[in-house]
């Protein structure tokens, strides 16, 4: 496990893992999702944010700026054109150019806090990789199984970590939280400072407990339980209604 981030070749790639991708040069956006196959073309499940019109037309991907350029990619996301949501791509098309990382779980404390970027790593331990490849499969068969996309309270990483562990955090049935795009403002204030000349140290040290205090397995946490993925489904699509 490397400081910034978990790069892996794609023979590394086992079912059930928790992939991403960053997406920008600051690493401070990635894109995650399941790696459900490991043959042919890789598939994917991931959780996107709606698209826009021109995007839908043009068959671009939710969290991507570029277009699906496969035909089987572009199969499966028809008949979700229209809405965001859970979706399966191929492995290529999820990466979007990018390069490949895994997510990891059950890190100590020591190795969570030297981390220096957040969104790779967290507290708790995975599930087996049958219970893992359950839940993403059910919520992509389940329409609005997941809830809305907010960039913030339930991502693309809320998803995946979901899936991982079963785990919810309680207050209003929101999602396990990812804290890597809601730490991204402290982590860019903190570049800026130290590209001005000035130190960073104590930005990169509050910024560090700071995820370790919003870590879903942090102990003492009584906000978080695990859900079984039939009710979690049960209860966005109550709150769809609602």
């Amino acid at each position: 496990m490397g400081l910034i981030s978990n790069k892996i070749s794609r023979d590394e790639l086992t079912p059930g893992d928790h992939i991403y991708s960053w997406r920008n040069a600051l690493h401070s956006y990635a894109h995650h999702g399941i790696y459900v196959g490991d043959e042919g073309d890789g598939e994917v499940i991931h959780f996107t944010r709606p698209r826009t019109k021109s995007e839908i037309l043009l068959g671009c991907s939710g969290p991507s700026k570029q277009c699906l350029t496969c035909i089987s990619c572009r199969e499966r996301s028809r008949d979700r054109s229209t809405f965001s949501g859970v979706i399966s791509s191929c492995l290529d098309c999820f990466l979007d150019g990018g390069e490949l990382y895994r997510y990891e779980y059950n890190v100590s404390r020591v190795a969570f806090v030297a981390k220096t970027i957040g969104g790779t790593c967290t507290l708790a331990p995975s599930d087996p990789p049958e219970d893992v490849l359950f839940r993403a499969k059910h919520l992509l068969s389940s329409e609005k199984g997941f809830g809305d996309y907010k960039l913030f309270k339930n991502n693309c990483e809320s998803f995946a970590l979901y899936c991982k562990t079963g785990l919810v955090v309680s207050e209003k049935f929101g999602k396990a939280n990812s804290v890597s795009a809601a730490s991204c403002a402290v982590w860019c204030a903190g570049l800026v400072i130290s590209l001005a000349g000035l130190p960073m140290v104590d930005y990169a040290i509050d910024y560090s407990y700071g995820r370790l205090e919003s870590d879903i397995a942090r102990k003492g946490r009584e906000d978080v339980k695990k859900v079984p993925v039939e009710d979690l489904v049960a209860i966005c699509q109550c709150n769809e209604q609602n």
